[in-house]
């Protein structure tokens, strides 16, 4: 006779014999069995999408064109990936592309832009001065106020 409690009694390892055809099946305690899932479709993604990994791609995109949406939405790609667990490479680096080339768009805007600015207000008024006729000298350039209007 065997003992079901003894693990050591080679018969308690034989499992049970699935039930005949047509017997009913038992209702309680049992998991149903159910068929393994069909393996995905040729083509279709293995695992799931990256969150944010889109929004990185169009914020990486942009940010040589139109920096302050790109760093807004490269700083909303890569928080939605770091939530998921996952990186991104284009949030980031949409994000240093972006500071870097506005830093140097202000740099710009204050080294070329504002002394023209202030050239150009400099030429109206001494030309104004001088009756907007004759040529005058503004730092150093020689400037022909009759091409200045007023």
């Amino acid at each position: 006779m065997t003992d079901p409690q003894n693990p050591n009694d080679p018969a308690s390892n034989i499992p049970p014999a699935p039930p005949a055809y047509g017997a009913p099946q038992p209702q309680y305690g049992a998991a149903p069995q159910y068929a393994s899932a069909p393996p995905p479709a040729y083509g279709a993604p293995v695992d799931a999408p990256v969150p944010g990994r889109t929004m990185g791609i169009v914020a990486f995109i942009l940010s040589f064109f139109v920096q302050l949406i790109a760093l807004i939405l490269g700083i909303i790609a890569l928080v939605q990936s770091r939530k998921a667990g996952h990186k991104n490479g284009f949030a980031l680096a949409a994000i240093i592309i972006s500071a870097v080339l506005m830093v140097l768009g202000v740099i710009l805007f204050f080294a070329v832009i504002i002394p023209l600015i202030t050239f150009g207000t400099e030429t109206y008024q001494a030309c104004q001065a001088v009756g907007f006729e004759g040529t005058i000298t503004v730092r150093g350039l020689p400037v022909d106020c009759s091409n200045v209007s007023d």
